[in-house]
């Protein structure tokens, strides 16, 4: 009783809206667990039996291998940059975040389409060099082609997330352990991984994370995953059922690797009592130098510059076919999904943690940890969870649309745009309210107390002085969302309206004809809007520093 006369009374209108969309947003992933322990059909038994180990294995395989050697690229990366000068460092420092502009499966088109037997590779080699090659040894569409194009496109979150942290570490720490006689590389073992280990861990999570979501490289490639399995048992099969049960599986999965990440992370800190002095960097010179710069320069190849060169001189072949009105309705397409979901996903995220940021209690704790659930879930398990929902809602609202409209259909809301636009408000919410709540914890409670000292109620306090003031943290969040939701693939192929398509779900279509070569136009947008808002969130990095 307690609990709820406190809940009554902190009832406010952004307290009940917060409330609504948390509801709203843990809904459809309830609906998959509690599925999970329905009675099993005839094809769930036959996939526990024969498929789901091959499931489990491969996914797993995915997920270590790549989250081990993204950890080892971008940790030696962002030591590199962090401790050490070099010729075209500074122009590395952003570089090396650049291949997180190319999504994963149109990386894996490209890669393929380079290295095949038609592919400019083994053409060099066999017309301009005379060597005669097997083409199996270039085969890529296999699982460990899979984490290299993972590794190449994914090590930017262990790059970004550790330089950030050393960044910020003391010079003392460095100084003392050379006192001590360590050299570089045994700093580098005792002392920055110790202290990296919580930021490695958070990059190598998200990692993991991505590789479990992705569908499209694992689809190309033919590496039997939980996405995979979800798509085909819901496509092929029109098994809903046993499409919720591994849906349930992968996320308990993932469940699994994020307690993991925290039990890992342990309880330690590491508190500098002195006043902290920036790491100062090393001149690097000679071979050492250019050790440094080879290193940077081929994963800022692979990741980047080779497959984004193969899709322009694919584009320069295709532009006059590819470039037409219905060229122009996917670019529509994706442009306004992804406004109209960015804002609905700011809005919430504003009204979630300007909530928590008055209300500074355990519910208002608990709602704002809530936010970041979706994010963690891959693509393939919220869409049959936001299919369940929808078509649940719409038999409940039955009554509501034969009174509007006496012929109406059964599915309304299952057959219509806000389905898909429901599930990317539940898939990136994390993405905008994290920008959000940072924003408002840089600008703190004390203006809002004296706005609300001087009459003004809690919109207005945040309409007239708290808004200006979020301006930047609001556009960076804004920018995140919108980018991920352009490269969004597997929610948009499960869940976009009969004959709807954006510029993903055609790549990926033109990839799965073997029609590469045509897919490289809408590639390149999706990859020239991730750069743009890159160098957007870049910028608004600088600024803050300044």
């Amino acid at each position: 009783m307690r609990t709820l006369r406190f809940l009554v009374n902190k009832l406010n209108s952004w307290s009940v809206l917060s409330v609504i969309f948390i509801v709203l947003i843990l809904s459809p992933n309830i609906d998959i667990l509690i599925h999970m322990f329905t009675k099993p059909n005839e094809n769930w038994l036959h996939i526990k039996t024969y498929l789901l180990k091959d499931y489990i294995i491969n996914s797993a395989i995915l997920v270590v291998m790549t989250g081990v050697f993204c950890t080892l690229a971008g940790t030696i990366m962002a030591w590199l940059i962090s401790a050490y000068n070099f010729p075209l460092r500074n122009f590395f420092k952003w570089a090396l975040i650049l291949p997180l502009a190319i999504p994963p499966y149109i990386a894996a088109y490209t890669y393929n389409g380079i290295l095949d037997y038609t592919g400019v590779v083994q053409t060099f080699l066999r017309n301009d060099l005379g060597i005669q090659v097997n083409p199996r040894y270039f085969d890529i569409m296999s699982i460990y082609g899979a984490v290299f194009i993972f590794t190449m496109v994914l090590f930017p979150y262990v790059y970004m997330i550790t330089r950030a942290f050393l960044e910020k570490q003391s010079a003392s720490l460095i100084e003392n352990a050379r006192l001590l006689g360590k050299n570089s590389f045994e700093i580098f073992i005792y002392v920055i991984l110790p202290i990296s280990r919580g930021a490695i861990l958070g990059g190598a999570t998200l990692v993991a994370l991505e590789v479990l979501n992705d569908y499209g490289v694992a689809a190309y490639f033919g590496v039997q995953t939980f996405s995979t399995a979800i798509f085909k048992t819901w496509f092929a099969l029109g098994d809903i059922d046993s499409a919720l049960k591994l849906a349930a599986l992968l996320m308990l999965s993932v469940f699994g690797i994020v307690l993991l990440e925290k039990i890992l992370r342990g309880r330690k800190k590491y508190n500098l009592t002195s006043k902290v002095r920036p790491i100062i960097r090393k001149q690097l010179k000679g071979a050492q130098a250019s050790l440094a710069v080879f290193i940077c320069f081929v994963f800022f190849s692979f990741g980047f510059i080779i497959p984004t060169l193969q899709l322009l001189h694919w584009s320069v072949l295709t532009y006059e076919k590819i470039l037409n009105i219905y060229f122009i309705q996917l670019m529509f397409n994706s442009v306004w999904v992804a406004l109209v979901a960015s804002v609905l996903i700011i809005t919430i995220s504003v009204v979630i943690a300007n909530f928590s940021r008055i209300e500074d209690n355990w519910f208002a704790k608990l709602i704002s940890k809530l936010t970041l659930v979706g994010y963690s879930i891959p693509g393939a398990v919220i869409a049959i969870g936001v299919i369940l929902f929808i078509t649940q809602m719409d038999h409940q609202l039955q009554w509501l649309y034969k009174m509007i409209d006496p012929n109406s259909i059964t599915l309304v809301l299952g057959t219509s745009i806000v389905m898909l636009l429901f599930a990317y408000v539940i898939r990136f919410l994390a993405v905008g309210y994290q920008s959000v709540e940072s924003g408002f914890d840089k600008v703190g409670k004390k203006f809002f107390e004296a706005s609300r000292m001087l009459g003004k109620n809690v919109t207005q306090t945040f309409i007239q002085v708290d808004y200006p003031m979020l301006k930047p943290a609001i556009i960076s969040g804004f920018a995140l969302t919108f980018v991920d939701i352009m490269k969004e693939l597997p929610l948009t192929l499960i869940l976009r309206p009969y004959n709807f398509n954006t510029l993903a779900t055609k790549t990926y279509e033109y990839a799965n004809n073997e029609m590469v070569h045509e897919a490289s136009i809408a590639s390149l947008i999706i990859i020239l809007v991730s750069l743009c808002a890159i160098y957007l969130l870049y910028k608004l990095g600088d600024k803050e520093k300044v």
